[in-house]
């Protein structure tokens, strides 16, 4: 005979037959929390499927289905002629307080301890508002969609599905691409590469965590510019490394001050963004460029070159990747065209001498099998075709009049209280503002003016303490750059 207090329990329960989750696995759900809040407990017979159904006017064959699922998940047990059961090996509930609801809430706290890491307190957001002073990001209007739509669709639509899909490819990136990258960047940049050169990965920062995981070990010394890139500098940390910190001039990386400390530490990683430092977008001059290629080869250690908007530079050609001039193998090589096209798109390389490339491949197995082959075949195809370079060619004067628009508003309407020097190429003008001005607050009210522009606060160190910010355009519109400039202005 089935007991009075289980068949109360089992009246209360509450079944919706309009919702899209089936009746038997409601009544499966009902069940196993009674068990979990320890109103069934373990060994305690069920009441027969066919009392059930009588009870919650549904079907018997429901029921079945219910206990079924149970039984599979292992929390019911049944014996013929006997009946249905709890499973003798559900453990008996712990004591617990009595809460005024049992109803169960999303877990917000885990109960195991997590260290806390300095290094990880930065706060992650995205902005709403209608005008936006970036870090230097490019305009997403001008970025070829169609084209990256149409690859990408190709991928998914022609013949060869198994060799496509169906098995896992290597993880340095699909071979298409890799070739097609080695000949971009063998045009354009001047490197001498073949496809084992390259190494596909979803942007700078994976590049340069898989080279801090596979090449650094704790203790290595690690030398970049100050100020620096809040981001790698986290890597460096992460890796347990001694990081050291050296100046940037106008003219980019104090190489003599690099010297000195060669002579004193073995240096095993210098990160460089010789092209445009970040934040001050200051190019490195050519002699220092030389003198850190010498000093590499003379110490034994690597550089990771960090070239993030190689193509966008005004003034004349770029200059050479330090990664071009070098013959024995010491610089990796890092792009991206996610800064190219957008931060969306999670699409970067590393160039590096081979044996390196194969070493990587090893750890990125670790963390991340392989990478978007189909985006990868995508991005070759319109490598290939030469969708990029024209979308390059585009972009570049659009840009140009951007930047000649947005430091003639600096001049003209925050004369005296903003210093910078006009950049010769990427997306963003390094900023610094009067010490009279507080960064932080202006932050703050130029966002509830529809501005979002930068607090400045990743950029300063305590031994660099400039009240600067980057300031983005390329993003932005000769209007919107207009209407932002004058929220600015008002506000100083």
């Amino acid at each position: 005979m089935d007991s009075p207090i289980i068949n109360r329990i089992f009246i209360d329960l509450h079944l919706d037959h309009t919702a899209d989750r089936a009746v038997y696995l409601q009544l499966a759900d009902a069940i196993l929390s009674l068990i979990k809040n320890g109103k069934l407990c373990s060994g305690e017979k069920l009441p027969a499927s066919r009392a059930v159904a009588k009870l919650l006017k549904i079907n018997r064959i429901t029921v079945s289905r219910a206990y079924g699922e149970l039984q599979t998940q292992g929390w019911l047990e049944s014996f013929v002629g006997r009946g249905t059961f709890v499973s003798s090996h559900v453990p008996e509930p712990e004591p617990r307080i009595l809460q005024t609801s049992l109803t169960s809430s999303p877990l917000k706290k885990a109960h195991f301890t997590i260290e806390t890491k300095h290094f990880l307190l930065g706060q992650y957001t995205t902005t709403s508002a209608e005008l936006h002073l970036d870090d230097g990001l490019p305009d997403p209007k001008l970025t070829p969609i169609k084209e990256m739509y149409r690859a990408y669709r190709n991928q998914l639509t022609r013949s060869g599905f198994y060799n496509k899909f169906g098995h896992y490819g290597d993880p340095e990136g699909s071979d298409l691409y890799r070739q097609a990258l080695s000949v971009y960047l063998n045009e354009t940049r001047g490197l001498k590469t073949t496809a084992k050169n390259i190494f596909s990965v979803r942007g700078t920062l994976m590049g340069l965590n898989l080279v801090c995981n596979g090449l650094i070990e704790t203790g290595d010394v690690i030398v970049s510019g100050l100020p620096g890139w809040n981001k790698a500098e986290m890597n460096f940390i992460h890796a347990q490394a001694e990081h050291i910190t050296i100046p940037v001039d106008e003219h980019g990386l104090v190489i003599d001050e690099l010297r000195k400390i060669c002579i004193k530490k073995k240096v095993r990683m210098v990160y460089v963004t010789p092209h445009h430092h970040y934040p001050t977008t200051v190019s490195l001059r050519i002699d220092r460029r030389l003198e850190l290629l010498r000093l590499a080869n003379t110490f034994g250690f690597f550089i990771f070159e960090d070239d993030y908007d190689f193509d966008f530079h005004y003034k004349h050609r770029p200059l050479l990747p330090l990664a071009s001039a070098d013959e024995t193998g010491m610089v990796i090589y890092c792009g991206t065209f996610s800064k190219s096209f957008s931060p969306a798109f999670r699409m970067g390389y590393l160039v590096a001498a081979e044996n390196v490339i194969e070493h990587l491949a090893k750890i990125r197995i670790l963390i991340d099998r392989q990478g978007d082959h189909i985006m990868d075949n995508a991005l070759s195809e319109i490598l290939n075709d030469g969708t990029i370079q024209r979308y390059i060619r585009k972009a570049l004067p659009v840009y140009e009049e951007r930047r000649n628009l947005f430091c003639g508003l600096l001049n003209s309407e925050l004369e005296g209280v903003v210093n910078f020097t006009i950049p010769e190429g990427g997306m963003t003008v390094w900023t610094t503002f009067d010490k009279s001005i507080d960064l932080e607050k202006l932050s703050v009210n130029a966002y509830q003016k529809g501005l979002s522009i930068s607090n400045g606060k990743l950029h300063r160190y305590a031994n660099y303490n400039v009240n600067g910010a980057r300031l983005g355009f390329a993003s932005s519109s000769c209007d919107d750059l207009i209407r932002s400039v004058n929220i600015l202005k008002g506000l100083i």
